[in-house]
């Protein structure tokens, strides 16, 4: 397929996620095979306005699978959000004559975006690139695999020192307002109970809960608060839980930003290479203001306006159920 576009941009923004690098390296290499000009915006958005756009060659992205964070580096870019910055970013690219880009990112990167090309026409793909994994049209966002197995991890070692102590611990992981990371890594770390913002769980039936563990000789117990949940963060439930339950020695572990480092795991390596590959085909097939999104297996195109709208969050119902049934 002859391209018809011949220069590209890549660009990441808002919070990083693992697997970002391994997108930009798709992204410039698939571009490169099919004859198109390449370039990397530095520091998202604000890359854009401060004319902060370089050429890449395939040597460009050598070695960065395996890397967390993202070689361009992000921000957030408040200046982006207004007329005027917009008007110099769409300036810049059309200097460097750049006529297709690439935004790696969450909801507020894909809400950029689709402003910025209905305003000025530039043909825009998005790929998923959050922990959050609180995006529609694709199962899961990069990097969510890879904060799932940090949070699983960290929460291995808590229970050693958990069963050590006779303690309940009370982990709080990120996901702002989706309980995706949070769900998944109480089954999979066998976590007594989970917190989500999707579900209302107040402190009276977390104890009874708890109350329960203790009386059938629980040794220890490992609590997941999603940092959404609306009885507040880890240390606000554990007050609570403290004032009316004193069986256990009662501590609180948030694990903040760690779950964004590392690097990521082979499933967010492939999917990062899919989705970057997926996004300049869909540039060169003249697409626009789509998202690449991965769905029962298969790479699909999703409006950007469904992608943000659609928020379904993907709390699986019998992961939901398993919570409850497995903690006994």
């Amino acid at each position: 397929m002859k391209p018809n576009i011949k220069n590209i941009a890549v660009l990441t923004s808002g919070g990083d996620a693992p697997g970002m690098n391994a997108a930009i390296r798709a992204v410039v290499r698939t571009g490169i095979y099919h004859g198109i000009n390449m370039f990397g915006v530095m520091q998202g958005y604000q890359g854009l306005i401060t004319d902060n756009i370089k050429p890449m060659d395939a040597r460009s992205v050598s070695n960065i699978l395996h890397l967390g964070g993202t070689i361009l580096k992000t921000a957030r870019c408040l200046e982006f959000k207004t007329d005027e910055g917009q008007e110099i970013a769409y300036k810049n690219l059309k200097k460097n004559d750049i006529d297709g880009l690439v935004v790696i990112g969450g909801d507020g990167t894909f809400t950029g975006a689709r402003r910025f090309s209905e305003k000025y026409g530039v043909k825009v793909i998005g790929i998923p690139g959050t922990i959050d994994n609180d995006l529609g049209g694709s199962d899961f966002t990069l990097g969510y695999d890879t904060a799932i197995n940090t949070v699983i991890e960290a929460i291995d070692k808590i229970r050693d020192t958990a069963d050590a102590h006779d303690r309940l611990f009370f982990i709080e992981v990120m996901g702002r307002d989706s309980g995706c990371i949070a769900l998944r890594s109480a089954i999979a770390s066998g976590a007594e109970a989970v917190l989500l913002p999707e579900k209302e769980t107040s402190v009276g039936e977390l104890i009874e809960k708890l109350a329960l563990g203790a009386a059938t000789k629980k040794s220890s117990s490992i609590v997941i608060v999603a940092e959404g949940h609306k009885q507040g963060g880890a240390y606000d439930v554990a007050k609570k839980v403290k004032e009316t339950f004193d069986h256990y020695d009662t501590k609180v572990t948030i694990l903040g930003h760690l779950q964004r480092g590392g690097s990521p795991s082979s499933f967010d390596r492939i999917l990062g290479s899919r989705l970057g590959f997926a996004a300049v085909n869909a540039l060169i097939a003249g697409q626009t203001e789509q998202m690449v999104g991965l769905k029962g297996n298969e790479i699909k195109l999703t409006s950007i306006v469904e992608a943000l709208t659609a928020h379904s969050f993907k709390l699986e119902p019998d992961l939901m159920e398993m919570t409850e049934v497995l903690s006994i």
